[in-house]
């Protein structure tokens, strides 16, 4: 049988024809072609926002607190092995600062009326905001400006609030010597003697912040669920009782905060004693009997200049906040540990009423 072929225009035979498919192009070796430069720098310009932008947002706070928070903390470290003295040059003293101040009476006394405010001052602050927040979490009449109104102290000066407190236990013509004549008692020497002076100093710290504390004791009392309170009340317990089983536990974690911050505070008290001790108030009164770990380091760097041993007592109260701190988080865990271990025997003793009900 004879086959023609049909040539054509060139004489050459037709191409042959390609199976119907993906065209060139289209197949998946293309989709790892190089992308054109216009996308190769978006994907770059993505990638780089994805993974450096985010480091510039923290930069500055990271930069702050390099400049005004870790240098002068390395730096004041470095003062605390040298004696350096205002305008002189550092020369290396090693721990000798250090070891003056374990041997030095005012030191000793500082610390000891450092504890001694804190302690007045931290405890009935704590029990009264404790007690303020359980009354403003009722729905009272007029509610909201009580609240403002407990806030009010915290937002007052410092140095306002000492001086009108100062004049309140002044000696000869304060109020409370007054009011306490009334009754038939003494004038009490608020400022020359020793325990009167940190009661009176006590005073000030825990008006100041009382109200701040109740605050926050109430947004922690407002999140507490009140199915607790229900149940609570359907066993028969009374306000005091819900308030010592199921307020108290429920913001436990709150109260170990205001704890830790009211601590850190009563080691840095500074303003009040300064200012309601007048023109000796740096020193703590006349004979140094309300004068902290803050008011000394102040007098051996500005008055004395010493920077040295101001720097090393600097440390000593870094040092004391670490251990108070350290302490306080071990407490938490114990509670914590505490807490999962009734949790595990409550849910194992729920498990076996479940397996005995179901057989």
């Amino acid at each position: 049988m004879a086959t023609s072929v049909r040539a054509t225009g060139g004489g050459s035979p037709p191409p042959a024809a390609q199976p119907p498919g993906p065209s060139a192009g289209s197949g998946p070796g293309s989709r790892r072609q190089r992308p054109s430069g216009r996308s190769g720098l978006r994907s770059t310009l993505y990638r780089l926002d994805l993974k450096a932008v985010p480091y510039l947002f923290i930069a500055p706070f990271f930069l702050t607190f390099a400049a005004f928070g870790l240098f002068p903390l390395i730096y004041t470290g470095w003062l605390s092995l040298h004696r350096v003295e205002l305008g002189g040059s550092a020369q290396w003293k090693g721990m000798e600062n250090y070891t003056s101040l374990a041997t030095s009476e005012f030191f000793w006394n500082a610390l000891a009326n450092t504890f001694t405010i804190g302690l007045i001052s931290t405890v009935p602050q704590l029990l009264m905001a404790l007690g303020l927040a359980h009354l403003l979490n009722y729905k009272l009449r007029g509610r909201g400006f009580f609240r403002v109104a407990v806030l009010a102290p915290y937002a007052t000066s410092i140095a306002a609030a000492t001086l009108v407190f100062a004049q309140l236990f002044n000696t000869d013509y304060g109020l409370i010597n007054t009011a306490l004549g009334w009754v038939g008692f003494e004038p009490v020497a608020w400022e020359s003697s020793k325990w009167p002076a940190q009661i009176a100093i006590s005073v000030i710290v825990t008006w100041r912040w009382t109200g701040y504390n109740a605050l926050i004791y109430l947004a922690a009392m407002q999140a507490v669920p009140q199915d607790l309170y229900e149940a609570a009340a359907l066993d028969g317990a009374s306000r005091w009782r819900q308030f010592l089983s199921v307020t108290i536990p429920s913001i436990r974690p709150t109260i170990l905060f205001t704890v830790i911050v009211s601590t850190i505070g009563a080691t840095q008290l500074f303003g009040e004693p300064m200012l309601f001790g007048g023109s000796v108030g740096i020193s703590g009164g006349s004979g140094n009997q309300f004068q902290t770990l803050s008011l000394l380091m102040y007098e051996k760097g500005w008055v004395t200049g010493a920077l040295g041993q101001a720097s090393a007592i600097a440390w000593v109260m870094l040092l004391l906040l670490l251990l108070i701190g350290g302490v306080q988080a071990l407490i938490t865990r114990s509670h914590h540990n505490r807490d999962l271990r009734r949790s595990r025997r409550t849910s194992g003793l729920a498990g076996q009423m479940r397996k005995k009900a179901g057989s």
